[in-house]
């Protein structure tokens, strides 16, 4: 098959498929092998890639987040308006016309295809495994966010349109797929390479949510399924919590090499492959920073306020390499990772820094955010989060790499299955394992654990890595009223609509009941 037909059978097939534009390297990524064969290799690299549209491009993000109680994108004046996008996600007032829906959609189910596509071409065993542990956990968050998955069986004919798999049936799928692949998966190795590791971690994920996705008003949470976590959760060995002063070695431009927590990542280098998660950075910088950003998006102080002032998650100076800023080579030590609120110092010049408009407003993080911003708050409206500590010393594509799974969620969801009847354990082991991560990170011991201050403490642990939403809706909160924002009375933004040109190309697909 030549090159060019076969890029052409590919780009229709995602059309049908999911309505999204490909943002692949497909010259690159689609070698022929000498025999003139598709190189599987090359279609399992486009798979792992085509993850980076929904994760790292703000797509799943926003959809994880600015919906949930620890974000917010407020419209600043004319800027970030987008004709309400951002607002109606936080505010619970989406439509299925919203961009940040259709472009997570669309994303996610080209990642399903590009791992589908993968099959087809004569892959090892090993190579099968990825792509189809690929295809899961992209099936996982379709299922997440919209409670049914789209799901095409057939390749070769794109006449027949995907079929719609219901909640039950799309967790069956996928707890299936993954137990299948185990055994030809990789015991361990880099964390951007599917492992065994990575998918007892989804594995957990789907168990931990089963009864939420059958019933989202009302979750139920089987003894058999929450001991399926803490089973999965033992099996996981090999990874620590980081030391203390750690924390951001996670997140850092070579996580690759430094953390001791990371599952799975997604991967990004510098002039090799990646692509879009400087913007955790650029999205919150304001204009004046180093470098200039693009003066967005903003935690609310309700989360800022859950932590303590020794615990170094809430943020301070992040001594790394790729820092090469004066911050770093002169020893200024101004916070850079975390929470930004206050003043702002530079980190070139040490000096205080200054608004854009007025100049001579000092540029001061409030606590206070809106909706809408305006007048003398307009530019400083909001703490900022660097939970990517930036890779000054990359001139183009960031190499840090974007985390999925880490261990501290494991331990997290460990905890939270026994609470929920998981055996074997009891209360004061899940207190222990908590315990045992807030130490790490200079917090001081809980003297007692219960659903709900779990649920703060996943807060504090994983803030800004887009499982908030989730877990508000496991744990029963999602529907409340948040700090700015009324409650919602209306249960069916417990799933999101589904993107209108999505219903328009595929018969099979209907539209969530209540959009």
């Amino acid at each position: 098959m030549q090159f060019k037909s076969y890029c052409a059978t590919i780009l229709l097939g995602i059309s049908l498929f999911s309505c999204t534009d490909l943002d692949e390297q497909l010259n690159s990524d689609l070698e022929e092998t000498s025999t003139g064969n598709i190189n599987p290799a090359g279609l399992l690299i486009s798979a792992y890639s085509s993850l980076n549209n929904p994760y790292q491009q703000d797509n799943r993000w926003c959809l994880q987040q600015l919906s949930s109680d620890e974000a917010v994108a407020p419209t600043r004046g004319g800027d970030w308006d987008d004709n309400g996008t951002h607002r109606a996600i936080h505010l619970h007032t989406w439509n299925a016309d919203n961009s940040y829906m259709s472009n997570t959609f669309g994303g996610l189910l080209t990642a399903i295809f590009q791992s589908s596509n993968v099959l087809r071409y004569s892959p090892s065993a090993q190579q099968a495994a990825e792509a189809r542990f690929i295809r899961a956990l992209a099936m996982f968050d379709v299922l997440d966010l919209w409670g049914v998955v789209p799901y095409r069986e057939n390749l070769d004919d794109f006449r027949e349109l995907p079929k719609t798999l219901s909640s039950q049936e799309a967790t069956d799928f996928i707890i299936s797929e993954v137990n299948a692949i185990m055994k030809d998966l990789p015991d361990s190795g880099a964390a951007f390479v599917a492992n065994k590791n990575a998918a007892r971690v989804l594995l957990m994920k789907v168990y931990l949510n089963k009864g939420t996705f059958l019933n989202r008003q009302a979750p139920t949470f089987a003894a058999a399924d929450m001991a399926k976590v803490v089973s999965l959760a033992n099996e996981i060995t090999g990874y620590t919590i980081s030391p203390k002063g750690k924390y951001f070695d996670n997140f850092a431009p070579d996580n690759h090499l430094k953390s001791t927590e990371n599952i799975f990542t997604l991967y990004n280098e510098e002039g090799v492959r990646g692509g879009g998660v400087d913007r955790a950075y650029w999205t919150v910088s304001h204009y004046n920073m180093t470098p200039g950003g693009w003066n967005g998006w903003a935690a609310l102080s309700n989360l800022y306020d859950k932590f303590g002032a020794t615990d170094e998650r809430r943020g301070g100076y992040y001594d790394y390499s790729a820092d090469t800023t004066s911050n770093h080579n002169k020893g200024y030590k101004i916070q850079n990772a975390g929470f930004l609120q206050g003043q702002q110092i530079s980190w070139v010049t040490n000096k205080p820094l200054m608004a854009k408009n007025p100049a001579t407003q000092p540029l001061v993080f409030t606590k206070e955010v809106t909706i809408r911003t305006s007048g003398a708050t307009l530019e400083t409206a909001g703490i900022r989060v660097i939970k990517y500590p930036f890779d000054f010393a990359s001139k183009g594509q960031k190499n840090n790499d974007w985390v999925v799974y880490r261990y501290s969620d494991v331990l997290l969801m460990k905890a939270e299955a026994i609470l929920r009847g998981g055996t074997p354990g009891t209360a004061a082991d899940a207190l222990t394992i908590v315990n045992s991560i807030r130490t790490n990170r200079g917090a001081a011991n809980l003297t007692a654990l219960t659903l709900d201050v779990l649920l703060d403490e996943r807060s504090r642990e994983l803030y800004w890595e887009g499982w908030r939403r989730q877990d508000l809706i496991r744990f029963g909160k999602f529907l409340l009223a948040g700090q700015i924002r009324p409650a919602d009375t209306d249960p069916k933004t417990l799933v999101y609509a589904i993107p209108s040109q999505q219903i328009a190309v595929n018969a099979n697909l209907k539209q969530n009941p209540g959009y």
